[in-house]
């Protein structure tokens, strides 16, 4: 059984629908991603997962129980880290935690969770003087010292800088390894194809596809493409003779080659034999943001008109 199933969720905000009739499973111990652009309708989804908002019509269940009406057992199997939230700025860390710990009858060790983000140094540190990073790191221990089996994890790296980001996606990988099942709302393409198992692409309020990262941009195009300078002329009709290869073309002296997944193999190959150089060569793919594009016909950038 799903530890999560949204069927049929809508909801509307005056005249504004933000969510319109999302569907979808979460499976256990899958970090499982909702990507969409600022306003989708990714954080109301959440929230009434979380039973912070109650839906105008569909079912919410996690492990089978309704978020509203069995909200105290709900509220103890789920973590949460939302979209905006502060602490007061004299709060230091240990207190907060320790705060956020009284709240569950079997809470996990404050100073442990610390050292295990690494923040075990900034315990009476006031929440006012800690980094972007250092607060995003107490986020996560926040939503997980109840020992919560589900981590909803909402915009979790936005304002971070390169660094920062790529060294919280590594704590929420080290997290789901402890087997929390990991539902992250993103609008970041590269932190969604790094991490998450699935994706439900929202748009607009509705789940335009739900796949795998690969598999979402194998739903559009499984191309491959070169770029490359060859060091001497070649005949681009040997380069079409190879099965892999679908197209050639030359832009001055760089030549495109695109072709399947193994299109890279059976071009250096043949160049090899040929004792012919490639030099500034680049494998291109498509990737999800192509995908995103194909599938609602924009960026993912674009701003929307919906909900949040």
């Amino acid at each position: 059984m799903p530890v999560i199933e949204v069927q049929g969720l809508h909801k509307r905000y005056g005249d504004k629908i933000a969510v319109d009739d999302v569907s979808f499973a979460v499976e256990e111990g899958e970090i499982f991603g909702i990507l969409g652009p600022n306003g989708a309708g990714k954080t109301t989804t959440v929230e009434c997962i979380e039973g912070l908002r109650v839906p105008d019509r569909g079912t919410v269940s996690v492990y089978g129980m309704n978020p509203r009406t069995d909200r105290r057992e709900v509220t103890r199997l789920i973590g949460a880290q939302l979209q905006e939230s502060q602490l007061p700025d004299k709060l230091r860390v240990g207190e907060a935690l320790e705060l956020f710990a009284s709240f569950y009858p079997d809470p996990a060790d404050p100073d442990q969770l610390l050292a295990s983000l690494g923040i075990a140094d900034k315990r009476d540190t006031p929440f006012r003087k800690l980094s972007g990073g250092q607060k995003q790191r107490l986020s996560i221990a926040l939503a997980l010292v109840g020992n919560p089996k589900i981590a909803v994890l909402d915009e979790l790296t936005t304002g971070l800088d390169p660094q920062a980001r790529r060294d919280t996606w590594d704590l929420i990988e080290q997290v789901r390894d402890r087997g929390v099942t990991i539902v992250l709302v993103t609008h970041f393409m590269e932190e969604a194809e790094r991490l998450c198992d699935r994706l439900a692409l929202i748009d607009r309020g509705r789940v335009v596809a739900l796949d795998s990262p690969a598999g979402l941009v194998a739903k559009v195009d499984d191309e491959q493409r070169i770029r490359f300078r060859p060091s001497q002329p070649i005949d681009t009709e040997e380069l079409l003779a190879l099965p892999e290869v679908r197209t050639v073309t030359r832009t001055g002296t760089q030549l495109v080659v695109t072709g399947d997944n193994d299109v890279l193999h059976a071009v250096t190959s043949l160049l090899a034999r040929k004792r012919i150089v490639a030099s500034e060569l680049r494998l291109e793919q498509t990737t999800l943001d192509d995908a995103f594009l194909a599938l609602t016909g924009r960026g993912l950038d674009t701003a929307d008109e919906g909900g949040n």
